[in-house]
């Protein structure tokens, strides 16, 4: 019994020890920060607030029921095959007059590159989203289309959330040298403080904060989420969607959320979109509030005014108890029935803006 508690202290302490002292982590705003964010109407006893009634009651109990289920040996889960995914060469990423196009990393990491700006968006280059390598899956693939080595240089870094997935500590320690500039929610920026990122290449926005940025206008925009990188955290850092809109193209990316009128409301302000990157994966009804059914996905799509909207937020990490082809199938059923038009490229192709964008293969069928 005396060796057992003993254990079991010994893993308190290394658990206190790791979330204090592993960078990963991040830091929390400061003091005079939360002061500025108390005015707002979407911030309350000392949390950031969805706008929309937003059930969050998964707690730590409940989470735990869940684990065994989530860990379930499922092998429909990740592909039982090598996925295609199209390399790219850092010469063709560098040429003049380039139109808007796009590069998918799978699940939301994307390179945008509009008017000669490089963007990276939630650039999470990493293996395993999550503090620490044991405690998450593997990504499906083990190489990126582009090392971030290869990328130029950034001008332009946007986060929608700080959340593992989106927000990674080893790639942004790679990207901060060649990056200018980093565009993030109200709070993220204590984490790239904390992470070595300079004071004034940061600018965090809140909810319906326009910016213009060297002949680009930024939006951020609401989402229907949550934020936190540690157990005590949640909800202290702000989540959104952003707008990219250039000289020609408008381009929407909305970052994690479940269903809600707030796209309706985007698309009227702000719409219509040329490209809408919309998530689809990683739900569950338990959870259906803060990540949106594929069915919904394709609803969004159409409340936002997209032209043509792709699935995100799938294809490189299983982080729910879904198939892993159950996004695409069941998004690009409903985008059909509703006449939504739908894309879906494969990891590393281009998705140049002035070509007609149409899925040329079901590559994530086993050939």
């Amino acid at each position: 019994m005396i060796s057992i508690l003993s254990i079991l202290i010994i893993l308190v302490v290394l658990g206190v020890l790791f979330v204090n002292l592993s960078p990963e982590f991040g830091a929390m705003p400061s003091k005079e920060k939360v002061l500025e964010y108390e005015k707002l109407d979407y911030y309350s006893n000392g949390k950031f607030e969805n706008l929309i009634q937003t059930n969050m009651d998964m707690d730590f109990l409940k989470a735990m029921k869940m684990l065994p289920e989530f860990f379930k040996n499922d092998p429909t889960r990740i592909p039982s095959f090598e996925l295609p995914v199209s390399n790219r060469d850092s010469l063709e990423l560098v040429q003049d007059s380039l139109p808007t196009r796009l590069v998918w990393f799978g699940h939301s990491a994307f390179l945008l590159q509009i008017d000669g700006k490089n963007i990276l968006i939630d650039p999470m280059f990493g293996e395993v989203p999550a503090p620490n390598p044991l405690l998450g899956k593997k990504r499906f693939f083990k190489n990126l289309p582009i090392e971030i080595e290869k990328l130029p240089e950034i001008d332009l870094i946007i986060i929608s959330h700080d959340h593992y997935d989106h927000l990674d500590y080893g790639s942004i320690q790679k990207l901060k040298g060649k990056t200018k500039q980093f565009y993030v929610p109200l709070g993220v920026g204590a984490h790239f403080e904390s992470w070595g990122v300079k004071p004034n290449q940061i600018h965090e926005m809140s909810w319906w904060e326009e910016a213009e940025v060297e002949g680009l206008s930024l939006v951020f925009t609401p989402s229907r989420h949550f934020s936190g990188r540690g157990p005590t955290n949640r909800f202290s850092t702000l989540w959104g969607s952003w707008v990219i809109k250039g000289n020609q193209d408008n381009i929407y990316f909305s970052g994690d959320s479940g269903y809600g009128s707030h796209f309706k409301e985007i698309g009227d302000k702000y719409g219509p979109f040329d490209f809408a990157m919309m998530e689809c994966g990683q739900y569950n009804e338990r959870w259906k509030e803060i990540h949106m059914m594929p069915e919904e996905t394709a609803m969004a799509g159409k409340d936002i005014q997209a032209k043509i909207i792709m699935p995100i937020h799938w294809a490189a990490f299983t982080l729910a108890m879904h198939s892993w082809t159950d996004p695409v199938e069941r998004v690009t059923a409903k985008a059909k029935e509703i006449a939504q038009p739908l894309f879906v490229p494969k990891i590393g192709e281009f998705i140049n803006l002035r070509d007609s964008l149409w899925t040329k293969e079901e590559w994530w069928i086993k050939p």
